[in-house]
């Protein structure tokens, strides 16, 4: 198994504040990895560095045998690179089917003049995204509600409607940004079920943050944990859990 993501010597400061601090760590290709560690730790802004959305103060990505710390998230995004974001970032005046369909035009090239008058390339273009985000939507158990405004769902739904939009980019490699945050315990089950689940059938790399111990000790084969900015873990599931570093920082917390 090649290596799909590597971050070398990682560090973005914020004025004084450095929120990352030397990270280094390898995700392998067709790997199911997480990344946890206390609120604060720095999680998501390692998400946005892989993304484009901060510049790096020092340090490399690599991803795919490719440096893309230099680049711009629209850059990032074509090479195969997908997110979900911590908090909803969904449409949600659009309806559910809208807004995978948003994702899954970018593969579909038309002009402005065709989109306009609905000619053209247009027809069978949009024959064509509505298709390959209802099968998505089929998968991720929303095909019932493709019609439904997407901010009037149940929270759960949300998240895997996101999950949905992220598929459609068509990625390589999927970084879920706490995507069992605000679930009852029957949700995260089954989201854990479906992580796996498109995890196997998209033939993907996915990287998540959890704060639920169980999605991540259940699923992820792969583990690192960082606090501080820093990185104090990086192993298996039952090494990194067994980690003194970690059950200090993290582990012993109430969540």
């Amino acid at each position: 198994m090649g290596t799909l993501l590597e971050v070398k010597n990682l560090t973005i400061r914020f004025g004084g504040v450095t929120a990352v601090d030397n990270v280094f760590f390898k995700i392998g290709e067709g790997e199911l990895a997480g990344l946890i560690g206390p609120n604060g730790a720095g999680k998501t802004t390692v998400f946005n560095l892989v993304t484009g959305v901060y510049s790096t103060t020092s340090g490399e990505i690599i991803y795919d045998g490719k440096r893309i710390d230099k680049l711009k998230t629209y850059q990032i995004v074509p090479l195969g690179i997908a997110r979900t974001f911590q908090n909803l970032r969904l449409f949600g005046g659009s309806t559910v089917l809208e807004n995978v369909m948003t994702a899954a035009q970018n593969f579909h090239k038309y002009s402005f003049a065709e989109a306009v008058t609905h000619l053209g390339r247009w027809k069978k273009f949009e024959k064509e995204i509505r298709g390959e985000s209802m099968a998505l939507l089929e998968r991720v158990g929303l095909a019932d509600r493709a019609e439904q405004t997407a901010g009037t769902l149940p929270y759960g739904m949300q998240r895997r409607l996101e999950i949905a939009r992220a598929l459609a980019l068509r990625p390589r490699l999927l970084l879920l940004d706490e995507p069992a945050a605000g679930m009852n315990p029957e949700e995260v089950v089954e989201l854990n079920e479906l992580i796996r689940g498109i995890h196997s059938d998209f033939n993907l790399t996915i990287l998540l943050i959890e704060h639920h111990m169980d999605v991540v000790m259940n699923i992820c084969s792969h583990v690192i944990c960082i606090n501080f900015g820093a990185k104090i873990a990086d192993g298996t599931a039952q090494e990194v859990q067994n980690n003194p570093e970690v059950l200090a920082a993290y582990l012993g917390e109430e969540e």
